[in-house]
């Protein structure tokens, strides 16, 4: 057990962004809180927030990057960290996206604990699956504020499209009352405009006395006047109006990811290969051959050594190899690896596309601009301030703007936000490049169109 934690006016901000401001809430023990939102909208942060205020012999947390076990797999790592949370029976325990990394196996194991974790648990997660088996409050950060839900995540889907509906229907009545304004004075004009021409000529063929038109084209002009300033103050109206009753914006990525245009040939041939590290060898007979627009995902186990294949096409200096290999120069490769090994953190992410173009900074900002780093704190910020999420766009980026002969993704679906995911996949479809993927979302495979299938298993050698 432990006693309610209290949030009170928490904001979050950094030098290049705000993520939300003036946030309160009551965390209760047992409850089963998600925080969710788009890449970089600070969710990370807010768990690393709660779990430095709350840090006690009750409360357990688990990074999204874990830094410990460097000669284990990311999923080996992340079991291995969960079992010494675990160890301490912790009354609070805090996840940052933990269903990266993990293959099926595993991935159903955490489902079935967090599902009979007695506790409060609080999970930074994209992950639909686990909101809807483990989750009955949300936290929805979006457009600098935290909304707190309580009920499931598709309860809370089908209210904002209700809301949204509704939203929508009186923004297109606004939108009506005022053209119908907008015609009223167009007539209203255009009737006084008359109206005082006729006067003026009147004055002119002295059927009025001169005092007598006067008089009346004042009349008229003041009428005007009246009545232009009622339109003006009732389109002020609606203009507030719909300044509050706004949707919320929904930024959609428009990337794409070019290729080198190959002819039909072979661009990996691997014939009784191996690699390991010094002398132990992870992997053996291994026998692969990748054609020019051929898309293979490469599947396995955690700790199956699926990474340390990739690593070795891709010439890594740690892995060692062995049997005949015919795969593309390093240069020629666009590799995104699980930790964005392929970004300088100490960049920013138009340093980063301008090392690998001739292009100016006007069209820099454009490309990126595509990649959603839209604002030039976010695209000239260092990388080591950048949410994951973020790190694997701009590590997309990076491959985009020189593009390669062979594609490697390493568990690409990791930290990204559902909007990105969704694109992503629609670009791998259309991808006309070699490509290797490396996943254990079965899903994200069969929408991405990957068919062909190579399954590693660690050597017993």
């Amino acid at each position: 057990m432990h006693q309610p934690i209290q949030i009170i006016d928490l904001s979050l901000s950094f030098p290049h962004k705000t993520c939300f401001e003036n946030f309160s809430a009551q965390i209760l023990f047992g409850d089963r809180i998600a925080i969710i939102g788009r890449n970089g909208s600070g969710k990370s942060s807010l768990l690393k927030v709660i779990a430095s205020k709350n840090s006690n012999e009750s409360l357990s947390y688990i990074p999204q990057i874990i830094d410990d076990f460097n000669e284990l797999s990311g999923g080996e790592r992340f079991n291995k960290k969960l079992s010494q949370a675990l160890s301490k029976y912790p009354s609070i325990f805090l996840l940052d996206e933990p269903t990266n990394h993990l293959d099926l196996k595993n991935r159903k194991s955490l489902m079935r604990m967090l599902k009979a974790y007695y506790g409060t648990l609080i999970i930074a997660t994209h992950d639909k699956e686990l909101l809807h088996s483990c989750i009955n409050i949300l936290w929805h950060i979006d457009g600098g504020r935290i909304t707190v839900f309580r009920g499931s995540y598709d309860d809370y889907i089908r209210e904002k499209r209700i809301k949204h509906h509704s939203i929508s229907r009186k923004i297109n009545a606004l939108e009506h009352d005022r053209n119908a304004m907008h015609k009223s004075l167009m007539k209203e004009q255009e009737r006084v405009s008359q109206s005082i021409k006729i006067g003026k000529q009147k004055i002119a063929n002295k059927k009025w006395m001169k005092s007598a038109g006067d008089l009346k084209v004042m009349k008229a002009e003041k009428s005007q006047g009246n009545r232009l300033k009622s339109i003006d103050e009732k389109k002020q109206e609606l203009l507030d109006r719909l300044s509050e009753i706004r949707l919320p914006e929904i930024i959609t990525p428009k990337f794409y990811l070019p290729c080198q245009k190959n002819t039909k040939r072979t661009i990996v041939s691997i014939v009784n290969g191996s690699v390991g590290y010094s002398d132990k060898v992870v992997l053996h007979n291994i026998n692969l051959s990748v054609e020019s627009q051929e898309h293979v995902a490469i599947i396995g186990n955690n700790g199956s050594g699926k990474t340390t294949l990739v690593r070795a096409i891709y010439a890594d200096l740690m892995v060692t190899r062995g049997g005949y290999w015919v795969v593309p120069h390093p240069r020629n490769i666009g590799y995104l690896d699980q930790r964005y090994g392929n970004l300088d953190p100490d960049k920013s992410a138009v340093e980063i596309i301008r090392e690998e173009t001739s292009w100016d900074r006007k069209e820099v900002r454009g490309f990126l601009n595509d990649f959603l780093f839209r604002k030039n704190e976010e695209a000239n910020a260092p990388i080591k301030a950048l949410s994951e999420g973020e790190k694997a766009r701009l590590s997309l980026a990076k491959i985009a703007a020189n593009p390669p002969q062979l594609l490697i993704l390493d568990e690409i679906t990791n930290n990204i936000d559902l909007e990105t995911r969704d694109h992503i996949i629609e670009i791998l479809r259309e991808y006309r490049g070699a490509m290797l993927v490396i996943s254990h979302d079965e899903f994200f495979l069969v929408a991405a169109h990957i068919e062909r299938r190579l399954n590693v298993s660690v050597s017993s050698e």
